[in-house]
């Protein structure tokens, strides 16, 4: 879990945790609900009932994301890959999948949880809205969250890579070519593409009077350019070790911890012939940091030639991006 994020406690095995910037857009959304929304829509509420149905609108939000990223979590443990938590954050939520799905069929139902999850919810609270309609405020608030998790799932489904429809579109290409590396590569490009789309339509709607939808627009396409841009980073390096993999001969049931690695490498955590990039504690890498490599299941590599080759691929991907 990640040490800027706070313990909520454990699902399904899974950590659960409220990264700090949830506070911020928890604030966000408060305000913008009890002041725009909700007396828009809902006149001659009492003005402190607009801010209680606000908070808990809000609440309910990210609980509804979090129910999102649990579809993913669940699935992902079907196939029996691990996962090392769910962090909620201010632009939602992210399940932290430990290894690369083993075929394309499941990434795809990975992928598609939470958007079901989602689609799932949005029927639900629709459903509900008779059953609410002589008390306003409770009517209100499953009106909107019928209404958000509509658009959280349509949302998730564009094919930018690393959202959920990114990852369903991989998953498609992954399965026609046979080749987890080249679908990676073309949904990278999509992902990149609709990114700088997200960033150019944030800002025309900020020349245009639009502030407050342009900046949030543009955020969202600044997160999902960084992610991008991490995927590129790191594939290059999973070839490595993919190569690795290969040379070495295996050694079962190795456990190998506190090294202390050279500047700028990474952690290498093989499982079951697989492989994921991690850093320890789940921290930003910096030069000098002292790292944990974990090399568990049926796989061992030389942990020397994988600290030399990482750094050599990744600074070949910073050269190239």
């Amino acid at each position: 879990m990640n040490r800027h994020a706070i313990t909520l406690g454990r699902i399904l095995g899974i950590p659960i945790g409220l990264d700090y910037s949830w506070f911020l857009i928890f604030v966000l959304i408060t305000v913008t609900l009890a002041t725009l929304y909700y007396p828009a829509e809902f006149q001659n509420w009492a003005e402190s009932l607009y801010w209680i149905a606000g908070a808990v609108t809000a609440i309910m939000l990210f609980v509804s994301v979090l129910l999102h990223e649990l579809g993913h979590a669940a699935v992902a443990l079907r196939y029996k890959i691990p996962v090392r938590g769910i962090t909620l954050f201010i632009f939602g939520g992210a399940a932290q999948i430990a290894t690369e799905p083993p075929s394309a069929g499941a990434e795809f139902w990975i992928a598609i949880a939470g958007p079901i999850v989602s689609l799932a919810l949005a029927i639900l609270y629709r459903l509900m809205q008779p059953i609410f309609g002589a008390d306003a405020p409770l009517s209100a608030l499953v009106k909107y969250l019928a209404y958000i998790n509509g658009t959280l799932a349509l949302f998730n489904l564009i094919p930018g890579f690393p959202l959920d429809g990114g990852r369903v579109f991989r998953a498609i290409i992954w399965g026609v070519t046979h080749s987890l590396r080249r679908a990676t590569l073309v949904a990278v490009r999509v992902g990149r593409f609709i990114a700088f789309l997200f960033i150019f339509v944030g800002a025309w709607q900020m020349l245009a009077g639009h502030l407050g939808n342009g900046l949030w627009i543009a955020c969202v396409g600044w997160f999902l350019a960084s992610a991008v841009t991490s995927q590129v980073q790191q594939q290059p390096i999973r070839d490595v070790l993919a190569g690795l993999l290969e040379a070495d001969a295996p050694c079962v049931g190795q456990r190998i911890s506190q090294i202390a690695w050279p500047r700028d490498c990474v952690i290498a955590t093989l499982r079951r012939g697989q492989h994921v990039l991690i850093p320890h504690g789940d921290t930003v890498l910096k030069a000098g940091d002292v790292l944990v490599a974990v090399v568990e299941g049926e796989a061992s590599v030389s942990l020397q030639r994988v600290c030399m080759a990482a750094k050599d691929a990744q600074q070949t991907a910073l050269s190239r991006g």
